[in-house]
C-alpha cells in the first residue's frame, strides 16, 4: 500500500494552482461585493495573475515532476512535470491571460457584462490553460484541454440579447464538442493498444506495438490529433474562427486567438513529439499538408477582406491568426523529419512567444478604437495617427511584426526560423509554400499600416478630440509593445531558451 502513497510538489504546480483559486475567490466575493464594488473582482483577478506568472521565477532552478508513477523502473512516468517548456508555455500563457485582463477591465464595465462571472470563467480557462503544457499523460492533457476550453464558450456569449454573440458561442461550441469526441475515441484507441495513457511510456509501447495492433494503434494516433488541431484553427477546423471573434467581445477574441492556439499548439507538441515519436510517418505528413492549406486559406481569405466592412478589422485579424497556425505547424511538421526535433519545437515556441505579444498588442489597439467607431471597420483607422500618435505607432510596429519587416525583428527572425526548420528537415516544397504565402501576406498587412498614417477624411477630422485612454487599456498596449521590442532586441536567446530541455 506504500507504493500508492504520493506526495504533491505544491510549488511545482502553483502556477495553474494560484491561478484557480484566485477563480475561486472572484467567484465567492462577486456573491458579497455591492454592484458598485464589482471592479474589485477585475482588480484581483490582475493581481493573481501577476502573482501566478512571478511564482515561475520559483520553478526556474530545475525540472520538478509530481503525480508520478511508483513501483515502475521508469521515474519519467508523471503526469505533471515543469521544466523548461512547461515553464515558456505558461509564461506565454499567464502572460496573455494577463494581458487580456488589462484589456477586458473597461470592456466589462462599457458594455455591462456579469463581471463575476466573466473574471472567474476568464480565470478559470486560464488555469486549464496553465495546466496543460505541464501534463505529461493523456487523461491529463483532455482535462486540461477541456477546462481551458468549456469557459470559453460562455465567455463567447457573454453579450446576452446580442444574436451574433449567442450563434458564435454556439458554432464554437457544437465544432469544439465534436473535435473533443473525436480525439477521446483517439486517445482510447491508444490506450488499447499500449495499456498506458503516460506519454513517455507510450512512446516505449508503441515503438514496439504487437503488429495486430498497428492499425488500431494508428488511427488512434491520427484522430488524437484532431482535438489539438482545432484549437490551432488548422484547416479544416477553422470555419469557426471569424464568426466567433467578430460576436466575440474584443478582449475574448485576443484572448483565443492567443491562449486557445497557445493550447492547441503545446498539445499537438506533446502528443507527436513525445507520445508518438515512432508513429512520426503518420503525424508528420498530415501536419506538413495541414500547415500548408492553412497558411493558404487564411491568407488569402485575409486578402479578400474589403475595409469598408463591418467588423473588418477583426475579420482580418482573424483570417491572419489562421495563416499564422500554419507558419506554427511547420516547425512540428519538421519535427517529425529531423534528426534534432528539441531545435524544430524550439522554432515553434519562438514564433508563439513573438506572435502572443504581437497579436495581442494589435487587438488592444483595435479594443481602443471600437470605443469611438463600434463598427471596428479597417477604413475607421485612416488618420489614427493624427488622433492618437502613439496607439499608431504601436499598431503599425505590430502589423510589421506579423509581417515579418524591420523594425519589427523578432517577426522576421521568427519566420526565418520557422523556414529553416523546413529547409533542415528537407520540407523544401513547404519552405516554398511558406515564402509564397508571408508574400501575399505583405500586401494587406501594409495596407492597413498605410491606412494608420493617411491624413482622415473631412468628417472624421471634424469630430471631437478622443477621450482619454482608460489606463488598464493603455498599459495592454504599452505591455505587448514592450515586449515586441524586447523580444526584438534579443530574438536568439528567445530560440535558445525555447529549444532546452522539451527533449
Amino acid at each position: 500500500m506504500g507504493s500508492l502513497i504520493q506526495s504533491v510538489d505544491w510549488l511545482a504546480i502553483a502556477p495553474p494552482t494560484i491561478t484557480a483559486v484566485v477563480a475561486l475567490v472572484v467567484l465567492v466575493a462577486d456573491l458579497f461585493l455591492p454592484e458598485g464594488r464589482k471592479p474589485l473582482l477585475g482588480r484581483i483577478s490582475v493581481a493573481g495573475l501577476l502573482l501566478a506568472g512571478l511564482s515561475l521565477l520559483l520553478l526556474l532552478d530545475g525540472d520538478r515532476s509530481t503525480f508520478c508513477l511508483t513501483g515502475v523502473s521508469d521515474r519519467d512516468a508523471c503526469s505533471y512535470t515543469a521544466d523548461r517548456f512547461t515553464l515558456v508555455i505558461q509564461l506565454l500563457v499567464l502572460g496573455g491571460a494577463l494581458l487580456t485582463a488589462l484589456l477586458s477591465m473597461s470592456a466589462v464595465r462599457d458594455q455591462r457584462l456579469p463581471e463575476g462571472e466573466f473574471w472567474f470563467l476568464l480565470l478559470s480557462s486560464a488555469a486549464g490553460a496553465a495546466l496543460l503544457p505541464a501534463s505529461r499523460d493523456l487523461a491529463t492533457l483532455v482535462v486540461a484541454l477541456e477546462v481551458a476550453s468549456l469557459p470559453a464558450f460562455a465567455l463567447v456569449g457573454m453579450r446576452r440579447g446580442d444574436r451574433r454573440s449567442s450563434e458564435a458561442a454556439l458554432k464554437f461550441f457544437l465544432s469544439s464538442v465534436t473535435a473533443t469526441a473525436v480525439t477521446l475515441l483517439g486517445v482510447s484507441f491508444v490506450y488499447a493498444a499500449t495499456g498506458t495513457l503516460h506519454l513517455t511510456e507510450v512512446a516505449a509501447k508503441l515503438a514496439g506495438v504487437d503488429p495486430r495492433l498497428d492499425t488500431l494503434a494508428q488511427a488512434g494516433v491520427a484522430l488524437t490529433l484532431v482535438g489539438f488541431a482545432f484549437k490551432t484553427a488548422a484547416v479544416p477546423f477553422h470555419f469557426w474562427v471569424p464568426d466567433t471573434y467578430v460576436g466575440a467581445p474584443l478582449p475574448v477574441a485576443a484572448y483565443l486567438s492567443v491562449i486557445g492556439k497557445a493550447v492547441g499548439f503545446t498539445g499537438l507538441i506533446l502528443v507527436t513529439v513525445v507520445a508518438f515519436p515512432s508513429y512520426a510517418e503518420v503525424w508528420a505528413p498530415a501536419l506538413a499538408v495541414l500547415a500548408a492549406l492553412t497558411m493558404t486559406a487564411g491568407n488569402v481569405a485575409a486578402l479578400r477582406q474589403r475595409p469598408e466592412r463591418a467588423h473588418s478589422a477583426v475579420r482580418l485579424l482573424a483570417w491572419s491568426s489562421v495563416g499564422q497556425a500554419g507558419y506554427l505547424l511547420v516547425p512540428i511538421a519538421a519535427a517529425g523529419y529531423a534528426d534534432d526535433p528539441a531545435h524544430a519545437i524550439g522554432s515553434t515556441v519562438a514564433y508563439a512567444l513573438m506572435y502572443a505579444a504581437v497579436n495581442l498588442g494589435a487587438f488592444a489597439v483595435a479594443a481602443l478604437v471600437a470605443r469611438t467607431s463600434p463598427r471596428n471597420r479597417i477604413t475607421d483607422y485612416r488618420g489614427l495617427y493624427a488622433r492618437r500618435p502613439l496607439a499608431a505607432l504601436a499598431m503599425g510596429f505590430f502589423l510589421l511584426c506579423l509581417a515579418g519587416l524591420p523594425p519589427g525583428i523578432i517577426g522576421l527572425f521568427a519566420k526565418v526560423t520557422v523556414f529553416r526548420a523546413a529547409v533542415d528537415a528537407g520540407l523544401g516544397w513547404l519552405a516554398v509554400v511558406m515564402a509564397l504565402n508571408v508574400v501575399i501576406a505583405l500586401y494587406y498587412y501594409l495596407q492597413w499600416t498605410a491606412i494608420l498614417f493617411r491624413p482622415a477624411e473631412e468628417e472624421a477630422a471634424q469630430t471631437p478630440a478622443p477621450a482619454r485612454i482608460p489606463l488598464p487599456l493603455g498599459a495592454a498596449i504599452a505591455l505587448a509593445a514592450v515586449a515586441g521590442i524586447a523580444l526584438s532586441g534579443a530574438p536568439q536567446l528567445v530560440l535558445h531558451f525555447a529549444s532546452e530541455a522539451l527533449l
